[in-house]
């Protein structure tokens, strides 16, 4: 689903034939595989080993370094423009990410980050909603996300800004994510990936059942012809200068 915003992305930080891009949270190289197709030189970061090998098998000769955010072991001023792909909802200090991202920028270059928009909507929300139909709780040890707020219009760009970046904005991206109901429910509510995956992992098979059933009910609204789910993904993408 991320993969649709990476053409938007690399317009938003203008990368082009020669431009020298930063890819911060790699992940499978999506997004650098892009902008190594639109002729520009790319330096990739990833905190998992795992993401790093799969960005270096997936894009041929990708510099991929390995670095857990905010530490960023990159020089100053050596960037034309960096990237990040729903990464910075995943950082536990954003604000110093974000500064560290600004360091990395050469005088005059530019910032992209995608990010979540909050409160979960559409593809995001549906197993949340699926547990709350089903009277499973957040646990007590599981924390709110540093992006619950931050993930807005206005604070998302605002962050930019208070990292020294210049003439900081955000808007919407809006797409719609066609995906089979039993994959996103593989994805979403079995994978222990995210809040959602976890909290349904440490429940039992017949609240697990209940969970699934719910979950079948409120996909009905997105079905299409063809028996896949059209699902709305909202996000944001903000932007700075540096």
């Amino acid at each position: 689903m991320s993969a649709w915003s990476a053409g938007p992305l690399l317009d938003a930080a203008d990368v082009t034939s020669g431009t020298r891009v930063l890819d911060v949270g790699t992940g499978p190289g999506v997004v650098s595989r892009e902008a190594v197709r639109r002729g520009a030189s790319v330096v990739a970061v990833d905190a998992d080993p795992g993401m790093a090998a799969a960005a270096r098998a997936n894009v041929p000769g990708l510099d991929v370094r390995e670095a857990v955010l905010p530490d960023l072991p990159l020089p100053d001023a050596s960037f034309d423009a960096v990237v990040g792909n729903f990464v910075i909802n995943h950082t536990s200090r954003p604000d110093e990410a974000v500064r560290q991202f600004a360091r990395v920028l050469r005088p005059g270059g530019k910032l992209a980050l995608t990010c979540w928009e909050m409160p979960p909507s559409g593809a995001l929300s549906l197993v949340g909603e699926a547990l709350e139909e089903a009277g499973v709780p957040v646990p007590d040890d599981i924390p709110t996300p540093p992006f619950a707020e931050l993930g807005k219009r206005g604070p998302f760009a605002g962050l930019l800004r208070e990292a020294g970046l210049t003439d900081a904005r955000d808007a919407e991206l809006r797409w719609t994510h066609l995906v089979d109901p039993e994959e996103w429910w593989t994805t979403g509510a079995l994978a222990r990936i995210g809040t959602n995956g976890v909290i349904v992992s440490r429940q039992d098979a017949p609240t697990i059942a209940k969970v699934k059933a719910a979950y079948d009910r409120l996909a009905a609204r997105y079905a299409t012809s063809d028996g896949r789910l059209a699902l709305p993904a909202n996000a944001l993408i903000a932007t700075g200068v540096r």
